[in-house]
């Protein structure tokens, strides 16, 4: 078997590039992700390097499941392509054992040489991510690549383990072909779902909904950490993708119907072609699945986060006015608003605690200081539990998120000067989008600086408010205008990090995409010359492959489409369940770039090898020796049920 592996490589060597490419990308990403967490490892602690391993950590995360996602899904289709080469191996006397040593020999192979070259070409990348990182400021001056080894021995051998589990599966449905196969004169996709298939993808789906719905009703504020929304799309994808059989031939049919009724041939071709070939469609829709899910989950979970955030902080300031910039000054120092009538006033002042959880954690946190007083009159905070006129020297107002929330408990922390405290817990607030901070005195803040005064004063006074903050050199915005300049706040570091994420996540199966359209063109050299013995001019089976390109392609987005609104369901769901009346933000530019790029990469990757492939002598051609192409003869087989 061992030099039958080695024959057909080399003589399958364009089936097997998809997944070299596939692999080596993906140890490539990995490598970068492992060197630049080793790297940062050794930087000096800070909030700095917790947002750099965040997002390495995330983008890792994401790579490491795309490269996964990707290579089964090729082995899989490349499997599928050589039923016919399987059969004759068993009707030759090879047993089905032999035939899935084959497949996982072929496997290892591959994912040796791919887990070497994507060593190669990560260790060369990751000083340029390195120095990216400095320039955008995402990473402190000092940041470059080390000497570690241990990143490069985990890509490799986590690169030959995603090789040989995604050829797993391949090989198992490969000793299942039988004998008979070899004298089929069609490989249409008769039975492309099988018993684990549907157990594995059923799972998932099923996992995914559940976890959703436990999340709702027990914590539905996890549902709104990165974590989770950044983890939860890869559930529903993974879920899509095992499913991809059944689920893309009821969208081929939705989107042939009318092109099939208004087209002579052509669209008849297409879809039959399209359904006969399942498994080439579902190969070609996968990447385009995650890239359209993965941009429209993790974009419009941001997105309607920033939005949600926005319409919290309008909903809990009762004040009518807001000032900022300038010298503040402190409202215990005197009125600050002279000449105002009617006018309350509350002080915010900027600090940090630190929070000692499960009695050995330590979790910086942001707060303000005010007056209690103030705060009771102006704001209008969501408490669940307790007054926030309770609030004294000895208190503190915080939030369900926190490990310590029971009212009347006292919690261990530090002040922004280092000394340590214990507050009682006088309120509760409800969790909301998250990360809200909590309030403490003044005397608790030592050091801090008024950040903002928020006025409520009737709107006759406005003109009396912008005079009072000219005499302090500061700024008055209505608390609408203030809400609109300041929420949603853009954070640099997320926008980067998602620009890391998704750029890498997106350049490697925008790569993937390629390579399994230019796989699957070139199996299908043979019918596309039987189309032109048929009668088809050469535009007539250029126009027909790239239709069945940009089909899959399609198809693909749909689906990415559906997990994308499943996913923001949810997010909306968790947002109701807390209060916050938001609405959903899907990209649908982000989206529909994406879908754009796909469709033309699929275009081109399509035309270039037909033309190629129409370009040899038709005496050339498989059906001289009485072989029928399958994805003719399927689509044949098509049109004749239809």
């Amino acid at each position: 078997m061992l030099k039958i592996a080695l024959r057909s490589l080399r003589r399958r060597w364009m089936t097997q590039v998809g997944t070299f490419v596939a692999v080596a990308l993906g140890v490539a990403l990995m490598t970068v992700m492992g060197l630049g967490l080793a790297a940062s490892a050794a930087l000096p602690d800070g909030a700095e390097v917790v947002a750099l391993n965040s997002m390495l950590g995330t983008a890792g995360g994401v790579s490491s499941f795309v490269a996964a996602f990707v290579v089964a899904s090729t082995f899989s289709y490349a499997v599928a392509a050589r039923r016919r080469e399987l059969g004759l191996l068993r009707l030759a006397g090879s047993t089905p054992g032999q035939l899935r040593r084959l497949v996982m020999t072929e496997a290892a192979a591959v994912g040796l040489v791919g887990s070497a070259a994507g060593i190669a070409l990560g260790a060369a990348g990751a000083p340029l991510m390195a120095r990216w990182t400095v320039a955008q400021g995402l990473a402190p001056a000092g940041y470059a690549i080390g000497d570690q080894s241990w990143p490069l021995h985990t890509a490799f051998w986590t690169g030959l383990l995603v090789a040989l589990s995604g050829a797993y599966a391949a090989s198992r449905r490969a000793g299942r072909v039988g004998p008979l196969e070899a004298l089929r004169e069609d490989v249409t996709d008769e039975r492309p779902m099988t018993p684990g298939r549907w157990v594995a993808g059923g799972g998932l789906l099923l996992c995914a909904v559940a976890f959703v719905g436990w999340r709702l009703g027990s914590d539905p504020g996890s549902l709104l950490k990165r974590k989770t929304y950044t983890v939860q799309p890869m559930l529903l994808i993974s879920a899509c993708g095992l499913l991809a059989p059944v689920l893309v031939r009821p969208v081929v049919r939705l989107l042939m119907w009318l092109p099939a009724r208004l087209t002579s041939y052509a669209g008849r071709l297409v879809r039959a072609n399209a359904a006969a070939g399942i498994r080439r469609t579902a190969a070609v829709a996968a990447p385009v699945l995650v890239m359209v899910a993965l941009t429209g989950s993790l974009l419009g979970a941001a997105w309607t986060l920033k939005g949600a955030k926005a319409v919290e902080a309008r909903a809990r300031t009762g004040a009518d006015y807001v000032l900022t910039g300038g010298r503040l000054p402190d409202p215990s120092a005197g009125r600050v608003m002279d000449g105002v009538p009617g006018a309350s006033v509350l002080a915010v002042a900027d600090t940090r605690l630190t929070v000692l959880e499960e009695g050995f954690v330590k979790v910086p946190t942001e707060a303000f200081a005010v007056d209690p007083a103030a705060l009771a009159e102006v704001s209008r905070l969501p408490v669940v539990a307790g007054a926030v006129a309770d609030l004294d020297d000895g208190g503190i107002i915080v939030t369900e998120e926190w490990w310590q929330h029971r009212l009347g408990d006292s919690v261990p922390l530090w002040r922004a000067d280092g000394t340590a405290a214990r507050l009682r817990i006088v309120a509760v607030m409800r969790t909301g989008t998250g990360d809200n901070g909590a309030y403490v005195t003044p005397r608790n803040a030592p050091g801090a600086k008024v950040s903002r005064l928020e006025v409520r004063a009737p709107a006759a006074a406005y003109g009396a408010v912008r005079e009072a903050a000219a005499r302090y050199g500061a700024t008055a915005r209505t608390t609408q205008e203030w809400v609109a300049a300041t929420h949603p706040r853009t954070n640099r570091f997320t926008v980067l990090g998602y620009v890391l994420v998704l750029g890498i996540a997106l350049a490697y199966t925008a790569i993937a995409l390629a390579n399994t359209l230019l796989m699957a063109t070139s199996d299908r050299a043979g019918d596309l010359r039987l189309l032109r013995l048929a009668g088809a001019t050469r535009g007539q089976v250029l126009a027909v492959t790239a239709a069945e390109s940009l089909l899959a392609v399609t198809v693909g987005a749909l689906l990415g489409t559906a997990v994308t609104a499943v996913n923001l369901a949810g997010v909306r769901a968790a947002l109701a369940v807390l209060g916050v009346d938001a609405p959903v933000v899907v990209p649908w530019l982000a989206m529909g770039a994406v879908t754009g790029v796909c469709a033309a990469l699929g275009a081109l990757c399509t035309l270039l090898p037909t033309a190629r492939a129409l370009r040899r002598r038709t005496g050339r051609r498989r059906a001289r020796s009485g072989e029928v192409p399958g994805g003719v003869a399927g689509g044949a087989a098509g049109l004749a049920s239809a």
